[in-house]
């Protein structure tokens, strides 16, 4: 028995042409669904990258109970269960978050791996003196902004571009082992993932005129760029998924050539998606995770029921890929995993659960039956409380500090942690979900989520099938407490929170401000944050406004990043009227007192 897993990172099924994009020069996975099973009713479980990837090794959800890091001490991996049994595991890829200190310990599940250099601001090549970077559109222009421009340097051909590496390798791990059995192969790209960065033979599939500032890196914040703009991402972005193609297409060749198709499973997946303007917003860490970046596409062949140029209806998810790849070499599941192996379901479309749970850490916590999406926000606008159980305290790129750990305590274990008590540690979340409030959508009568529905019954049947999903993953009691969700007992109409959360929902459809409403000046929202904060009563005129917002780890990523550009970051934390307010007060600040 072989298997192969070709997995592509943010990977937009709306981009793709068998879920109905005809527009994207994609032949090869149109040629992949006439060769799988293609799933439609695919949603990932935790967001985004490495919070995926302990979902596809431990077959559970991440995102409850801790956010970005390695995996823990008690996971379960399934790359090193299928070694344990005789299975030979290797990796190929370009993915950087594996080696940064929140994603250490995946790729050495594996019994062999491979990691190509260059994706994102990876720090490979080292140049003292700043690259040539052109005008550019991108708000944050820090390390990794730096960095992935030195790394263009290097990657002028498309035969040295980290994703081609990555599938030369995968191709000659089959080339290599092809006559041998028992072995899973993973082939990884980070493609196509920000930047959107490919060749001009891609890009010739999207001819369009635009001669605007560079923009093939959209921040993670509100739309506030012009149509063109915008249209000028998406392109980009497509020609970026049609190098993906190509590089799909090379590992179907040799499935032909190979003869692998009678005895190797194969699986094209992805972690996410992303949202390319849609919802006026760029991304996937701020908004909730409406359908562009939750819904996922999913392709399966499995050489033993042989299903071919089929569609699936069965909802499934990422948390099911493991297992189903244990199932596949004949090794049983551990009793912690919540996934299920999806053989029956490629075979005659048998369902395996009435109900997805998916989110990410201190975000919105939502639930689907594949027909509505519930999206449940924070029942309090301080989202709190929030805690991290973890006995592996890093972030995405770097250690937990000191100060984060003091206030740190021990507490028993999960149901699902092999009796290990977890450090409990404060937590802070990327967004706020009350900003947005708690939706509710139809995707059969909207299938875009424009139109949050107002309905108390089915609300209230969806909020009971969000909490049997929390009491079944066991949930911390925060989260029950932060969602006004019971612990215990029915869900009632007392829990109920779209109606009331009707007013920020509205205000979060609103959109961003305009630069050009604003007054300039040496003290304005125009201005770095770190430039204001030099400013005494400068200070004072933000600790009014958002004191909290000074104080927190938010304050540390967003000095270089003007008033304006944080209030297109952060919805809630800095709303139009409060800009306005804040603008005017710095307006009246005597300006010759602004240091030097």
């Amino acid at each position: 028995m072989k298997a192969v897993m070709v997995m592509f990172d943010t990977l937009n099924r709306r981009f793709l042409p068998p879920y109905g994009a005809d527009w994207i020069h994609a032949p090869n996975f149109r040629r992949l669904s006439e060769r799988t099973a293609t799933f439609d009713t695919c949603y990932a479980g935790s967001m985004p990258c490495m919070p995926a990837r302990r979902e596809l090794h431990t077959g559970r959800y991440n995102f409850l109970h801790r956010g970005w890091g390695p995996l823990e001490p008690f996971d379960d991996s399934v790359p090193e269960l299928l070694g344990e049994h005789g299975v030979y595991t290797h990796l190929a890829t370009d993915h950087p978050h594996y080696w940064e200190d929140g994603g250490a310990t995946y790729h050495g599940r594996f019994r062999s791996f491979e990691f190509f250099r260059g994706q994102e601001g990876d720090a490979w090549k080292g140049q003292v003196t700043d690259p040539g970077i052109p005008e550019a559109l991108r708000a944050r222009r820090d390390r990794v902004w730096r960095q992935d421009w030195v790394n263009r340097q290097y990657l002028a051909s498309e035969k040295d571009h980290p994703q081609t590496r990555t599938f030369d390798a995968g191709l000659e791990f089959l080339h290599t082992n092809h006559v041998a059995d028992d072995w899973f192969l993973q082939i990884e790209t980070f493609d196509p993932h920000e930047p959107f960065f490919s060749y001009d033979r891609h890009k010739r599939h999207y001819p369009h005129a635009y001669d605007g500032p560079h923009f093939d890196w959209p921040d993670y914040k509100r739309v506030q760029e012009t149509d063109e703009q915008t249209e000028h991402a998406r392109l980009e972005y497509a020609a970026l998924l049609t190098m993906c193609d190509q590089s799909l297409g090379r590992v179907l060749d040799a499935m032909d050539e190979l003869d692998l198709w009678d005895d190797t499973l194969l699986i094209v997946n992805t972690d996410h998606g992303l949202l390319l303007g849609e919802h006026a917003w760029w991304g996937k860490s701020v908004a909730p995770w409406y359908d562009e970046t939750i819904h996922t596409p999913l392709f399966l062949w499995d050489p033993r029921s042989r299903v071919r140029g089929e569609r699936r209806q069965a909802l499934v998810q990422t948390i099911d890929i493991g297992p189903t790849l244990l199932e596949y070499f004949d090794v049983d599941r551990t009793p912690d995993m919540q996934g299920v192996p999806l053989r029956r379901t490629v075979a005659d479309d048998a369902p395996v659960r009435e109900a997805a749970l998916f989110g990410g850490f201190g975000g919105h916590v939502s639930v689907t039956d594949g027909r509505y999406v519930y999206m449940r926000a924070c029942a309090n606008p301080y989202n709190q409380p929030l805690h991290e159980h973890t006995l592996m305290p890093t972030h995405m790129r770097g250690r937990f500090t000191p100060a984060e750990l003091k206030g740190a305590e021990l507490v028993p274990p999960f149901s699902f942690t092999k009796d290990v008590p977890l450090l409990k540690v404060p937590g802070h979340a990327l967004s706020n979900p009350y900003s947005f409030g708690t939706l509710l959508f139809d995707l059969h009568t909207d299938p875009g989520q424009e139109h949050p529905l107002l309905d108390d019954a089915l609300e209230l049947r969806m909020a009971t099938l969000l909490t049997q999903q929390l009491r079944t993953a066991d949930a911390p009691l925060d989260q029950y407490e932060r969602l006004g969700l019971p612990p215990t007992g029915p869900v009632t109409s007392a829990h109920l929170l779209a109606r009331a959360q009707k007013p920020q929902a509205d205000a979060a459809l609103q959109p961003a401000p305009r630069p050009e409403d604003f007054p300039t000046g040496p003290l304005s929202v125009h201005v770095p944050l770190r430039d204001l904060l030099a400013h005494p009563e400068a200070e004072t005129v933000l600790r009014a406004h958002f004191a909290a917002l000074l104080d927190g780890p938010f304050a540390q990523r967003a000095v270089d990043l003007s008033l304006l550009q944080i209030g297109a970051l952060a919805i809630g934390l800095l709303p139009t009227n409060r800009l306005h307010a804040i603008a005017t007060r710095l307006a009246e600040i005597d300006d010759t007192t602004t240091p030097g």
